[in-house]
């Protein structure tokens, strides 16, 4: 059975490149035209994911963002933003988009955040994020796969007690490809990263995406972490 993804945009030669795209990556694809079509048919076909522009006559993309959260908590909802529209894009990973992609839409940037969505959706199967603590001569690196989201806190909280407990110079939070965070996680990552400069540690980031490096560095994260060096040397 064909996975179905939804796009939802208010330009047809849009959708029609959605719709060559997609099935090359052999995904069935659901298209609606504007906000209030595309939430219609979220809840009758309820696909895994979901490609909704931000800026949409009718409906907008957050509105649109707010009620399929409604009806599904996990869906995957990537929003399309133009460039420049980071706090459009800041907002929507707020209302627990999962992950956005700018306007002119790139193939390789597509593919990316579909494999992001596919690797979130297996894990969510078992836990909303997966956290491995490695040991190495000179750090502690934290593996972040999935999303960090609120209900992270305790299981983000273990890890980080069990990085100190190695007793390493350095702290590497390393996320993986299929990373993704919410408002919510931004929040959280923020307080513990506060909580790690006030105890004079030494944390440093690693593997983020384009788009959540350009979040991270918008939000603050970014200032209160240090430069990383190569895990081969740490």
């Amino acid at each position: 059975m064909q996975k179905k993804v939804l796009v939802i945009d208010d330009e047809q030669p849009t959708l029609n490149m959605f719709r060559l795209l997609l099935a090359a990556y052999g995904y069935e694809t659901l298209t609606a035209v504007n906000g209030a079509e595309g939430v219609e048919t979220f809840g009758r076909e309820r696909p895994g994911i979901v490609l909704t522009d931000i800026k949409m006559p009718v409906m907008d993309g957050i509105e649109v963002l707010r009620r399929i959260k409604d009806i599904d908590p996990f869906a995957e909802v990537i929003v399309i933003t133009g460039h420049g529209d980071m706090d459009l894009a800041i907002r929507a990973l707020n209302l627990d988009a999962t992950d956005f992609i700018n306007k002119p839409v790139q193939r390789q940037a597509l593919s990316e955040a579909l494999s992001r969505a596919e690797e979130r959706i297996a894990i969510a199967k078992s836990q909303a994020v997966e956290l491995v603590v490695e040991e190495t001569e000179h750090a502690a690196i934290l593996h972040i796969q999935g999303s960090v989201t609120a209900r992270s806190e305790p299981l983000l909280d273990r890890a980080m007690l069990r990085a100190r407990a190695l007793g390493r110079p350095v702290i590497v939070l390393h996320f993986a490809e299929n990373a993704s965070t919410n408002g919510a996680g931004l929040s959280l990552l923020t307080r513990m990263l506060v909580e790690c400069r006030e105890r004079g540690e030494h944390v440093c980031i690693k593997g983020l995406s384009d788009n959540f490096q350009k979040v991270f560095d918008m939000v603050g994260i970014s200032r209160l972490v240090e430069p990383c060096p190569e895990l081969g040397t740490v």
